[in-house]
């Protein structure tokens, strides 16, 4: 198939980030949206009207059954990714999940013995990773600009989803680290070229929701480098505003970026050194429109890509760490 060929997307279900993580960057690289299945037909029907969908599967089983659907994209809740990976999987598909790629390390890795055997290319939608304002921040440390890494600190904090979202879910593996909080244990886990080697975790407190036992409302971690740097990553899903910002601090300055899960929403980067302070930007075009790129060029050329299945089975036993610590346990597996 050609280099340059559009990739043939099936959507799993019509949750409301597809729009702006899949269909925008879909329709500005190219790429065909071929099908998309949910549970209520008629949801799948109007979400394909709207979006330029080419058709409508009765169930998410027949959509991994279309033999033109090559790549499947997995925003189901977060306990559905695990069976629904595992299934795309067995089907022969390229998969691009949302995060995290399961409920817990266990089927995180099920998932990823089931890629290495499939052939095909799993993802874990870390997007933020592809953007340039990520980029640079490790930019910034490898210069040297900031000398020896010595702390980072990563918040992800938004206003409360309604109270029968999905996310306050125990049996559909919600809370605030499977939503949130892993956005900064994963880019934390990113700095392991500068700090010796990846995070461990120290300690974790937690809050759980009223009315919803063993659900995180928030999660604090804190970790420790093997270079003796230590890192903080902070999560609450029921907070005053939205914040999403990642500091790192170095022996000779440090740099923050305000917003580096959705950059496009603000591209700053604020370095501080000796000299002085600047502002740097790197550009408001979409983390997600990045991320597809660099997918897409996967599936088509080999080209390397960041993150596998190996990777997301790192950040989910991060993430089971974190819980544990907590005292809530890792999130229980979902039967699809």
């Amino acid at each position: 198939m050609s280099e340059s060929a559009p990739l043939r997307i099936g959507i799993l279900g019509a949750a409301r980030i597809t729009e702006r993580a899949l269909v925008a960057p879909a329709r500005a690289g190219g790429h065909r949206l071929v099908a998309v299945a949910a549970r209520d037909r008629s949801r799948a029907e109007a979400f394909a009207a709207a979006h330029g969908v080419e058709r409508t599967h009765d169930s998410y089983a027949d959509l991994l059954a279309d033999p033109e659907v090559e790549v499947v994209y997995n925003p189901l809740a977060n306990g559905l990714h695990g069976p629904w990976n595992l299934a795309a999987l067995a089907a022969g598909k390229h998969v691009l999940t949302e995060k995290p790629s399961a409920s817990n390390a266990a089927e995180a890795e099920e998932v990823m013995l089931a890629a290495r055997a499939s052939g095909t290319v799993f993802m874990e939608a870390f997007h933020y990773l592809f953007h340039p304002v990520t980029r640079r921040l490790h930019e910034l440390l490898t210069s040297g600009e900031l000398g020896e890494l010595r702390h980072a600190e990563a918040m992800v904090v938004i206003p409360a989803p309604e109270a029968d979202d999905p996310r306050w879910s125990l049996p559909l593996a919600g809370g605030a680290l499977m939503d949130l909080g892993c956005y900064g244990l994963h880019a934390l886990r990113m700095l392991a070229p500068w700090a010796g080697g990846a995070p461990r975790v120290v300690a974790a407190r937690a809050g759980e929701r009223a009315g919803a036992p063993g659900v995180d409302e928030w999660l604090d971690a804190d970790l420790s480098f093997p270079g003796g740097a230590t890192g903080t990553a902070r999560c609450h899903m029921a907070y005053d505003d939205l914040e999403m910002s990642l500091r790192i601090v170095g022996s000779r300055g440090e740099a923050t970026a305000p917003n580096f899960v959705l950059p496009q929403m603000d591209d700053r980067v604020v370095v501080r050194t000796a000299s002085g302070e600047r502002t740097e930007r790197l550009g408001t075009r979409s983390s997600y429109a990045y991320q597809l790129e660099a997918y897409a060029a996967r599936v088509r050329r080999e080209a390397p890509l960041p993150l596998d299945a190996d990777d997301a089975v790192a950040t989910m036993r991060l993430v089971d760490a974190c819980y544990t610590a907590a005292g809530l346990g890792p999130r229980p597996r979902t039967e699809r």
